[in-house]
């Protein structure tokens, strides 16, 4: 026979409200991307191939719509100087989409300001920075 347990304190996990608002926040910025043909995925992965350059494989592993971006031509994979490692480089073709993207996602950034207090904005960036 089942012991009648009270979950209802699990309506307050802060696993739970973070997955959902990053889903929330994250469909905002895909519908604002939409028009450029990438995921905010994608946007952020190009963005941090703009910044920084050529970065190995393993780093962007874990990414989402890595697969896309190569069979897109957006983004190349080349051997690194020591031949072990494999780093992923942003191309001509991803620079271009990144740059016809960013209007969109200027766009939607502000709004996302505009909706989230100073502190939830810090709150999150240390907590992204942790992981």
């Amino acid at each position: 026979m089942r012991r009648a347990i009270d979950f209802r304190e699990c309506l307050d996990c802060a696993c739970f409200a973070v997955r959902r608002a990053a889903r929330a926040v994250t469909q905002d910025y895909d519908r604002a991307l939409r028009p450029s043909g990438l995921r905010a995925t994608q946007f952020s992965l190009l963005s941090v191939l703009a910044i920084g350059g050529r970065t190995g494989v393993s780093r962007l592993a874990d990414r989402l719509g890595t697969e896309r971006l190569l069979k897109r031509g957006l983004v190349a994979v080349h051997p690194a100087a020591d031949g072990r490692v494999r780093e992923v480089a942003l191309t001509a073709a991803g620079f271009a989409a990144l740059s016809a993207a960013l209007p969109h996602w200027r766009r939607v950034q502000r709004a996302m300001r505009r909706r989230l207090a100073p502190p939830v904005l810090e709150t999150l960036g240390a907590l992204a920075a942790r992981g």
